[in-house]
Formats: structure tokens, sequence, C-alpha cells
């Protein structure tokens, strides 16, 4: 995990153990920005939705493939942040593109 903020972190692939983590570390939102099927094996974003709103945190699924997607997720991420208290997880592969596009919605 990467935080690029103190509110908000990056990271890859969580696994469905990771959810708990993230609900005792204090995280209100999860955003995945992976769309399914990417890799053999990969959990689905509506398993880890299920266990997050499970544990009460906020869940958003902002997949990104292109260069456009990214563009077109930025103010749904600037609206994300503005209206939720607390501190926001993102993931993906690797953790790249959630870095991207937190940084595209900060300019």
């Amino acid at each position: 995990m990467q935080f690029l903020t103190p509110e908000f972190a990056v990271s890859p692939q969580i696994s469905p153990e990771d959810v708990t983590v993230l609900a005792e570390q204090g995280f209100k939102v999860v955003i995945c920005n992976r769309p399914d099927g990417e890799t053999p094996g990969q959990t689905p974003f509506a398993e880890i939705q299920k266990l997050c709103l499970d544990q009460g945190l906020a869940f958003h699924y902002l997949p990104m493939i292109t260069r456009e997607d990214a563009l077109a997720h930025v103010p749904k991420l600037q609206q994300i942040m503005a209206q939720q208290p607390g501190k926001v997880f993102a993931y993906c592969r690797s953790g790249t593109r959630s870095s991207i596009l937190w940084q595209a919605a900060q300019a």
C-alpha cells in the first residue's frame, strides 16, 4: 500500500481478506479501478464490493483500460473525494492506474 496523501492510498489488487484490514485501518471508501477478467484468478469487483458493504465501507467501481477511461472517471473521483469523509483506498492491478487517476483529479 502506498499513501499518496494521509487520506488517500493505492495498491495492487486486493484479496477478500484485505477488506477487513482496510476497515480496521480506518478506510471509509474503496475504489476499484481494475476491470474484471484482466488476469486469471483475479477477484471480481462484485465480491470485493459485497465484502466492503458488509464492513460498512462505501464502494465505487471505476474501471480503467484506456486514457479515455481515466479522463471520464476524473469528475467521478473528484465527487467521491468531496462527498466521502474519511480515508479512501483505490486499487488496480499494480496501483499505477489508481495513482494516475488520483493525480488527474488533483489538476
